[in-house]
């Protein structure tokens, strides 16, 4: 049996692989701790941890001097209470899963000896996994067209996304009937955070449909706490079946219940409806410098399993329009259900888990 430190950021985005893969990793006798920053309080009940560390950590704002001098600090802070951690466990392995919480740990672990692993679940690279990945003994890839720099490529293999256990439970229910003139269930999620764009959009969408088709419309969404006074208010007005919601814990039930869901595209989300086969419309996040949200997507809609309308074109009549087009479409919809599993890397938890496994064994 080997002991593992698993550390990510705090966001649903990095944790679910994690949690994923801790899941494996105890279904095969190891053990596993977490590392990670405050933001995860949300999620940690649910990770299958012995322990959870919490160290300091942050994202460096360059443009701004006197925050980039703290964050250095508190990533410094990081880096000394991730090694007095790792002196006491001594794990056989880290593996880091991304956004700068992973940073402290993957040093201290570099500094101890110990084997390391980062694992990237975008499409590019991220900025944290980037100034992480010169320390790491592995990096494993979700996408097989995962933008990196050449000068990494020797420590790359292509495992895929991991999905936690309740997704793989989740792809076990079949794409729901859909009839000419039957009820038709929409999902919207905009990933951990929420997303104000779709409490911005959707409501006047609706309002837009034809009554025909808006009538059929079972709509699910998740609405930042902020937004649900406002977007109820204007359901109201369009006699929707909505139900509204700031967090659903059994979002992957859902996206199976579901015959379109409408997005965000970070990596958990692509995959898990790659994983459970379920069409997409992707609204990828704006305003990241490395786009790794629309790379994401793009991979989705090269297999033929969803559609992006980017957000700095994106209106209620536009999206109206477009959900007119998909939703008076059944076979289009059955479609893109199929084509989305074709962007789902066969046991992505257990390949991962066999480089985590042969990580420790080197160590030995």
């Amino acid at each position: 049996m080997s002991k593992f430190v698993v550390c990510a950021g705090g966001s649903g985005g990095h944790l679910f692989p994690a949690q994923a893969l801790a899941q494996e990793l105890k279904r095969r006798g190891h053990s596993v701790q977490l590392m990670t920053d405050r933001r995860a309080n949300s999620f940690v009940a649910d990770f299958p941890a012995e322990k959870t560390h919490i160290i300091p950590a942050a994202t460096p704002n360059f443009r701004d001097p006197a925050k980039a001098f703290q964050a250095g600090i508190s990533i410094l802070q990081g880096i000394v209470k991730a090694r007095g951690i790792l002196k006491k466990e001594d794990p056989d392995a880290v593996i880091g899963f991304g956004g700068y919480p992973t940073f402290p740990p993957l040093i201290a672990a570099t500094l101890r000896g110990i084997p390391t692993v980062l694992h990237e679940q975008n499409a590019v690279l991220g900025r944290a996994n980037r100034a992480t990945a010169r320390f790491a003994d592995i990096i494993a890839l979700s996408f097989d067209k995962t933008k990196y720099s050449e000068k990494f490529e020797e420590k790359c293999i292509v495992t895929g996304n991991p999905v936690r256990d309740v997704v793989h439970a989740a792809a076990k229910i079949a794409y729901p009937q859909l009839d000419d003139d039957g009820p038709i269930n929409v999902l919207v999620t905009g990933g951990s955070q929420g997303a104000q764009v779709f409490s911005d959009m959707l409501p006047g969408a609706m309002m837009n449909i034809p009554d025909e088709l808006r009538k059929r419309i079972r709509l699910v969404q998740q609405c930042r706490q902020d937004d649900m006074k406002r977007a109820t208010a204007v359901y109201a007005e369009t006699r929707l079946n909505v139900e509204l919601a700031p967090f659903f814990k059994d979002l992957p039930r859902r996206i199976a219940k579901s015959h379109l869901v409408i997005c965000r595209s970070g990596a958990s989300t692509v995959f898990e409806l790659a994983t459970i086969g379920r069409p997409g419309l992707y609204v990828p996040l704006p305003g990241s410098l490395d786009q790794d949200q629309l790379h994401n997507a793009q991979n989705m809609v090269d297999v033929g399993g969803g559609i992006i309308l980017e957000q700095s074109t994106l209106s209620p009549y536009s999206l109206a329009k477009e959900l007119t087009i998909i939703l008076s479409d059944p076979e289009k919809l059955k479609s893109m259900a199929q084509n989305a599993k074709k962007l789902c890397l066969q046991n992505a938890v257990q390949k991962l888990a066999l480089v985590a496994e042969d990580a420790a064994n080197e160590e030995e």
